[in-house]
C-alpha cells in the first residue's frame, strides 16, 4: 500500500485535483454538485486559494491527488471570521484515516489563518462523514429539511460548526 502524503495544494496538483473532484461529485452522494466544474473554473478557484493563502490540503498517492480538504473564509466582513470546510476522498482511500489527517491539517491551518469558526454542511445519510466531523470537534447546529434533491429523492442537510 502506497504511502499517503498530505501537502498544501500547488498549481501542479490542479489537473489531478479536478479529476478526483469529478469522480467524487459523480457519485451523487456527497458533494453539492453532481460533476466537477469545468477545468478552467477549477483552476481559477485553486489559484485564488493559493494566492489568498487559504487552507487547502491534498492527499497524494504516487503523486496523484486522491483527496482534499479546504477551508474557505466567507466573503462578507461580518462573516469573515468564519470558514467553510469542504472535503472529499476517492472511494478506495476511505476508511483508512486519511480524511482525519486531511481535516486535522486544514483545521490547524484555518486556526493559524485567524479564523474563529469553521462550518460545513453534510448530507444526513453520510454517517461516516458526520462521525468524523464529530470526532474532530464539530457539533450539529441544525438541519435543513429536504434541502437536497438528487435523482428524485429528497435528503436533509445537516449544518455543523466548530469554534476554536
Amino acid at each position: 500500500m502506497a504511502t499517503i502524503e498530505i501537502v498544501p495544494i500547488t498549481q501542479g496538483h490542479i489537473d489531478s485535483f479536478h479529476r478526483t473532484l469529478d469522480i467524487v461529485a459523480r457519485e451523487r452522494r456527497y458533494l453539492s454538485f453532481l460533476e466537477a466544474p469545468p477545468l478552467e473554473a477549477t483552476r481559477a478557484f485553486i489559484l485564488d486559494i493559493i494566492e489568498q493563502g487559504y487552507p487547502q490540503f491534498v492527499a497524494l498517492s504516487g503523486g496523484e491527488v486522491v483527496g482534499w480538504c479546504d477551508v474557505t473564509p466567507k466573503p462578507r466582513p461580518i462573516y469573515a471570521h468564519n470558514g467553510v470546510l469542504g472535503m472529499g476522498l476517492l472511494p478506495q482511500f476511505r476508511g483508512r484515516g486519511i480524511g482525519k489527517r486531511l481535516i486535522a491539517q486544514a483545521l490547524g491551518a484555518a486556526q493559524a489563518f485567524g479564523l474563529q469558526r469553521v462550518e460545513l454542511t453534510v448530507r444526513e445519510n453520510n454517517v461516516n462523514a458526520i462521525a468524523l466531523y464529530k470526532k474532530v470537534g464539530f457539533e450539529i447546529e441544525g438541519v435543513q429539511r429536504e434541502a437536497i434533491l438528487v435523482d428524485g429523492s429528497y435528503e436533509n442537510l445537516i449544518l455543523m460548526g466548530l469554534l476554536f
